[in-house]
């Protein structure tokens, strides 16, 4: 993978700079890249936080409780695919509406069909920021509602986030600002346009 690394390197990193809730004020440096190749989405996350937990080891546990990132994506304005990652790379997937009782859980074999590559480097003291990088590649076939075939010229409506909902100090980034009494990631009125050279 360290060719996609290099390739990536060319582009400009995105901040997640975005903290909508005064109750949880932690900012983690949260930068993410975002690419396509013929046959896949790529997504790479590079973080430094103060707390670091990846509790989660099996696909579709709640890794949002972890140290965790995510993707939410709609190809069509009404549904979008939650795609939620720990820093180890065991991955969480949804899809469907706003209703959390309307959305459902791909299968198993479907996001491990996604290649994750993490990297953590550790402190050797307890002062200082853990850094740690994610880089996921995602076949079009995850989206398995649509038929992407390229996303070359695609127009879609997305988010990019950073929380981390159990850790020591409990956290909630955005990309695309969210005006929500409470944190809430499910709210695709506030995703952002994404378009895809």
């Amino acid at each position: 993978m360290d060719d996609v690394w290099a390739a990536l390197d060319a582009l400009d990193a995105t901040k997640l700079d975005e903290v909508a809730w005064a109750d949880y004020p932690y900012k983690p440096s949260v930068h993410m890249k975002i690419a396509h190749t013929p046959d896949s989405l790529v997504l790479a996350y590079l973080v430094k936080e103060k707390h670091v937990r990846a509790k989660y080891r099996n696909t579709n546990d709640p890794v949002y409780r972890d140290s965790c990132v995510e993707f939410f994506v709609s190809f069509d304005g009404e549904r979008y695919y939650n795609l939620e990652f720990n820093c180890l790379g065991t991955g969480l997937i949804g899809y469907g509406t706003e209703d959390k009782s309307g959305r459902r859980l791909l299968p198993k074999h479907t996001v491990e069909d996604i290649k994750t590559y993490s990297h953590i480097k550790a402190q050797n003291s307890n002062r200082g920021d853990t850094e740690w990088q994610l880089l996921l590649n995602i076949p079009f076939s995850v989206f398995d509602v649509h038929r992407i075939h390229s996303l070359a010229g695609m127009e879609c409506m997305g988010n990019f986030y950073k929380c981390g909902d159990e850790l020591p100090m409990p956290h909630f980034v955005s990309w695309n600002r969210i005006d929500s009494p409470v944190p809430n990631f499910h709210l695709p009125q506030y995703f952002g346009e994404l378009f895809f050279q």
